[in-house]
């Protein structure tokens, strides 16, 4: 495993980061984008950089604020502040062309980098040649939080600003109303988004966290000429048994040596 480095982004906490397979730096790199409260050394992260150094491609991962090893509270965060870090992170550290992958939550955040770095440095969402969308919770605070919760939920959210939620993975974990309110400005699914690069997302269909009709839902609201959805039979929202990594790991690959033009 490389060595932790960190960053320091203006007026936001310490970002800790790892690049594997820095060996061949002109060749199509990947992005790792993770999920809500995981953090870089989870198995699909693991996964892509061994293949990173197996390759010589840069892999570049790390934790949002208040995930893994950066600082600041996890409750503290929200999608914009996650947004501005993936953002700094990917013009800062990932050169040359790119495979992003996102994870869950990290899948709607590559889709809101892709979006905003087309607004503030079209050059650097050029370097983007595709995206590997790993049960995409695109719109996660409004479809998948706030329309989904009971009443007494969303009452306590509204008097307390924070709601734990009970956790499939381990503790519960805080829901703030901060991060809903937040949220509301990154939706994406309604208005849909043009994306330039092929797109493949792969989804379980056994996925109690983002069920595959929300996979359909955001297939659905990509326009662009390659975009592809993969249903995994018996696979749940972690898509982490050797037969899933295996998958992904292909996945990125075939884009990679696509980008670099060594396949069609």
């Amino acid at each position: 495993m490389t060595d932790i480095k960190f960053e320091n982004p203006s007026g936001q906490p310490t970002i800790a980061y790892r690049i594997d397979g820095e060996g061949n730096p002109g060749r199509c790199g990947m992005v790792w984008l993770g999920g809500f409260k995981s953090d870089m050394t989870g198995s699909k992260a693991e996964a892509l950089a061994a293949l990173a150094r197996e390759t010589g491609r840069p892999c570049l991962r790390f934790d949002y604020s208040g995930h893994g090893a950066s600082e600041g509270q996890f409750m503290d965060g929200t999608i914009s502040d996650w947004l501005a870090q993936s953002c700094h992170m990917f013009l800062t550290h990932a050169h040359g062309l790119q495979i992003v992958v996102g994870s869950s939550m990290g899948g709607w955040l590559a889709l809101l980098l892709c979006r905003r770095l087309r607004h503030i440095n079209p050059q650097a969402a050029r370097r983007i040649a595709g995206l590997v969308l790993i049960a995409p919770a695109a719109d996660m605070t409004a479809d998948l939080m706030w329309d989904q919760f009971p009443e007494q939920v969303r009452a306590a959210l509204r008097d307390k600003g924070v709601w734990m939620r009970p956790s499939l993975y381990g503790e519960p974990y805080a829901i703030t109303q901060r991060l809903i309110a937040d949220g509301a400005a990154h939706l994406l699914l309604p208005q849909g988004l043009v994306i330039d690069c092929p797109v493949r997302i792969l989804q379980g269909d056994n996925d109690p966290d983002v069920p595959p009709a929300h996979a359909m839902k955001v297939f659905e609201a990509l326009r662009g000429a390659d975009v592809t959805l993969t249903l995994i039979k018996d696979g749940d929202h972690r898509l982490s048994t050797p037969g899933n990594l295996a998958l992904l790991r292909e996945t990125v690959l075939r884009l990679a040596e696509r980008a670099d033009g060594l396949t069609a």
